[in-house]
This record gives C-alpha cells, sequence and structure tokens, in this order.
C-alpha cells in the first residue's frame, strides 16, 4: 500500500512528464540553482538566502489553474518527502499552508484574501487529498460523485443528480486522482487494465474507466456512504419502512433467517445489508466477503475478506467462489457477502444448506420473483448441472427471505415487498408476501405517494421466532385498508 510519501513522489513525477508543454507555457523560467542547507521546518528544505523574486507573469496572474499548477511544482521541489513520515496530518497541514503563504508572497501574485485562501486550500487538498474532489467528500449530503471527464461532475443529494461547477484542469490532472486512489489499496489502472474498483480510508466504493474504454475522457464514480453508518432508525425517520417491518426484519436476523435483499442500482442494497447485519449478536464470529470493501460492521468479531484481481500477466486472481469456500473452513457462525453476481452463488446456497443459518447477501433484480429467476441462472453460470427441480428445491430450503428494495420516481428508497418462500408446489417455488409497499399517486411537488401495508399473512418464521424467546407486536400482520 502506498505511502504518502510515495503518493507524493509518484504525483511529482507524473505532473512533470504529463504536462511538460503546458508547464513551459504557463509557469515561469526556472530560478537558478540555490544552495541549501538544513531547513528548520521538518517539511521544507529553505534556501540560505531568499529566492530571486519572480515578477508575476500575466498567464499566471488570469489563469487560476495555471497558477495552481505552478505553485503546486515549485512547493513540491522544497518538500523533504522522508521528513513527511514523521508528522501527523494536522501538522504536515498547517506546515503546507504556512509554506504555500510564502511562495504566494515571494511570487507577488496579485491575490486578495478570498483568493489566497481559496488557493491554498486547493493546493492542500492537491497534495494531501483528492483534489477539486475534497469539499464534495467533506459535504455529508452528497450520496455520489460522478466524473465525466474533466470538466463535468455531477453529484446526487437526497435522491436525485445535480451538476456542479467544479472542474479538475485536464484529463492528465483526473488521471493523477484516479491513480493516487487505486494505489491506496494496491490496484492499478492503465491502457492494459483500463477499469478498476476501489475503495477510499472511509469505505466509499469507487468505479473508474479510462480510454481507450472511456471515449471522453476518464470516468470516475464514488458511492460515499455514512461517516456515522446509518441505523434502523433512521431508515423508519426517512419513511423507508414501517417499525412493523424493522422490527419483523430485526427478529429474522436474530433467530438466523437466510435473507436475501433484492433491489436495482443505487435502490439502497448494501445499505440494508449494513443495518441488518448490527442485528447479529456480539458474541457471534462474522465473515464477510466481498469485491470491493464497504461493509461497516460494528461487531468486534469480523473477519473481512476482499476478492483479488490478476496481476499483470493474468495470474494470482482471487474470486469471491474461492473465497466462499475458503470461509467455510474459519468457523463462521454467519457469513454476509456484499453481492452474489456470479459462480459463487452455489457454494452459498450449499453453504445456507448445509448449517450456515443467518447468511445476508445482496442481489441485483427488479422483483421478488426476479431474483428467484437470477439465482438460477447464476448457478448455471457455476458450470453445475442439476435439474430443474433439484435446483428449485435447493434455492426453497436455502432462502427463507427476500426483501425487495427500490429507489422512486422522486429519489426516495423504499422497502416495497418482503417476501417469504414457503416451499415447493410441483416444480415451482412458492412465496407469500408479508408486507408490501402501495403506490398512490404524485404529490404536486413530485415526491411519491404511497403507503406501507402488512398482507394478513402471518409467516412460518412467526413461530421460530416465537421458539427463540424474541415476541412479535400483537397486530403486527393486519394488513391497512386503502380508501
Amino acid at each position: 500500500m502506498a505511502t504518502l510519501k510515495d503518493q507524493i513522489a509518484r504525483w511529482n513525477l507524473s505532473t512533470k512528464r504529463a504536462t511538460p508543454q503546458a508547464a513551459s507555457a504557463s509557469a515561469p523560467s526556472p530560478s537558478p540553482e540555490i544552495p541549501e542547507t538544513p531547513a528548520p521546518s521538518p517539511v521544507v528544505q529553505a534556501p540560505v538566502s531568499p529566492a530571486p523574486s519572480i515578477k508575476p507573469k500575466a498567464a499566471i496572474g488570469v489563469d487560476y489553474f495555471a497558477t495552481k499548477m505552478h505553485l503546486h511544482q515549485k512547493l513540491l521541489t522544497r518538500i523533504d518527502l522522508t521528513a513527511l513520515e514523521s508528522l501527523t496530518p494536522d501538522r504536515l497541514r498547517n506546515e503546507l499552508g504556512v509554506q504555500l503563504v510564502a511562495l504566494i508572497e515571494e511570487e507577488a501574485l496579485p491575490l486578495n484574501v478570498q483568493e489566497r485562501n481559496r488557493l491554498v486550500a486547493d493546493l492542500k487538498n492537491e497534495i494531501m487529498g483528492l483534489g477539486p474532489l475534497e469539499p464534495l467528500i467533506a459535504d455529508p449530503a452528497v450520496s455520489e460523485i460522478m466524473v465525466n471527464g474533466h470538466q463535468n461532475i455531477y453529484v446526487e443529494k437526497n435522491g436525485c443528480i445535480y451538476p456542479t461547477d467544479i472542474r479538475f484542469n485536464d484529463d492528465a490532472h483526473l488521471m493523477k486522482i484516479i491513480d493516487k486512489i487505486v494505489s491506496r489499496v494496491g490496484r492499478r489502472i492503465d491502457e492494459c487494465s483500463p477499469m478498476v474498483d476501489a475503495r477510499l480510508p472511509d469505505g466509499s466504493r469507487v468505479n473508474a474507466v479510462i480510454p481507450p474504454l472511456a471515449l471522453e475522457g476518464p470516468v470516475l464514480t464514488i458511492r460515499r456512504f455514512a461517516v456515522v453508518p446509518l441505523q434502523m432508525r433512521d431508515f423508519i425517520q426517512k419513511n423507508t419502512l414501517t417499525p412493523q417491518m424493522a422490527e419483523l426484519l430485526s427478529a429474522l436476523v436474530k433467530v438466523k433467517c437466510n435473507i436475501i435483499i433484492s433491489g436495482g442500482t443505487g435502490s439502497g442494497k448494501t445499505t440494508l445489508l449494513n443495518i441488518l447485519s448490527g442485528f447479529i449478536p456480539s458474541s457471534e464470529r462474522i465473515v464477510t466477503l466481498e469485491d470491493t470493501a464497504e461493509l461497516q460492521l460494528q461487531q468486534d468479531h469480523v473477519v473481512r475478506m476482499e476478492t483479488r484481481l490478476p496481476n499483470i500477466e493474468g495470474k494470482g486472481e482471487i474470486t469471491m467462489r474461492a473465497l466462499v469456500k475458503n470461509a467455510l473452513r474459519m468457523r463462521p457462525d454467519r457469513i454476509v457477502i456484499g453481492e452474489v453476481r456470479s459462480s459463487e452463488v452455489i457454494e452459498m446456497l450449499q453453504a445456507m444448506n448445509t448449517g450456515h443459518d443467518g447468511s445476508l447477501t445482496t442481489i441485483h433484480a427488479n422483483s421478488s420473483r426476479d431474483a428467484l429467476g437470477r439465482l438460477e441462472n447464476l448457478v448455471g453460470m457455476s458450470g453445475v448441472v442439476l435439474p430443474s427441480k433439484a435446483l428449485h428445491q435447493l434455492i426453497a430450503s436455502s432462502i427463507h427471505f427476500i426483501v425487495q428494495v427500490s429507489r422512486l420516481d422522486d429519489g426516495s428508497r423504499k422497502i416495497t415487498s418482503i417476501q417469504e418462500i414457503s416451499g415447493m408446489e410441483g416444480d415451482v417455488i412458492t412465496t407469500q408476501e408479508i408486507f408490501c409497499y402501495k403506490r398512490t399517486g404524485i404529490n404536486p411537488d413530485g415526491s411519491v405517494q404511497g403507503v406501507f401495508s402488512a398482507t394478513g399473512i402471518r409467516p412460518k418464521a412467526a413461530e421460530k421466532i416465537r421458539t427463540h424467546g424474541f415476541a412479535l407486536s400483537d397486530g403486527i400482520f393486519d394488513p391497512v385498508h386503502i380508501d
């Protein structure tokens, strides 16, 4: 994993390689070489005598990006990379601020206080963070950041997408930010491997695609997660589900029912998986398996594992199927799989059916019935050939509940269905819906009208919940009559 010293060194090298023409056009002529002596600051090697003052160029005074690049390159030439490792992030940020202010004064740039503060903040973000994206990362209201080339950046807030006025200098600048992200987690992106999944230190999920696959410049997508993980009460407050639905789901997790969360992209499957996993008792051993680690389990006894992509020679790949097989040898009480999307589904179903109750996972599907069909298709992808009836029996005996999550037109997320798999009728898997969300119309402000309701069916798992010592509220399964 790259250290801050390595990242800054790589940044400096890539800056010099990527923008030689821009630097020659916008940056001033290099100042004469000056002998250096040990500096009083642990970060910067100060010259013995003041560097000759460089007259402000027109390009520097007018072009903000050229000015920022010029100061950035000049600062990097003065940074003692070895000293960086001994400083705390706060101390380093303060030292950088001091040196940047000195550089701005040395260059005699005609900036007011607001412009100077913006320039210093942006340069700190370039060196220590993700450059122009740092203000968006710091905004708790932003749930998704979408970068379509260096000039078009969009964000999602409250389920709706908005454009921003933030932009990168050029595609090379954006590529350096992408490389900075993926190098932190030991992954790479280049023309040979132009797609990558990664994560930020806070657990946010990152996907990047670069040319030649991305035709109009690098594309970066960051899915944010709350710094403080959401709880079930937050879902109730946001009207994602009702207290009765929350009561049932929490009880199902506690009594070790196998649950699949189904939904489309951005519907909140992983967030709900995080919330449900919070009801697993802290005394149990939990093994989580993910393609890109993003789950935020709060228990102490958690083993987290992540798949590995092949190296440049095509070797060393560790698939989700291999992780599931290995997890069975780790004495897990619960197995939590971030998402099933390939051949690992057969290992997961067998694990659920052979004593590993209480497993949780997600799947992409538009409805509960579609989720069952997709499970069948994924089993076919695993190379295992089973008669249709045998496969249906395996699925029906392995999975107890399917929770459908949907993102509505107004951007809100709702749990639209909770269904119990009740068994088989002939060759068909039978289900019974316990709770549903019925859409009734649209409000004048564009928000969706609807109502949650129980269907009046008491699930078979209610008896299991009772025998495990958990009491459900009276009337929890009584339906709501809609006029």
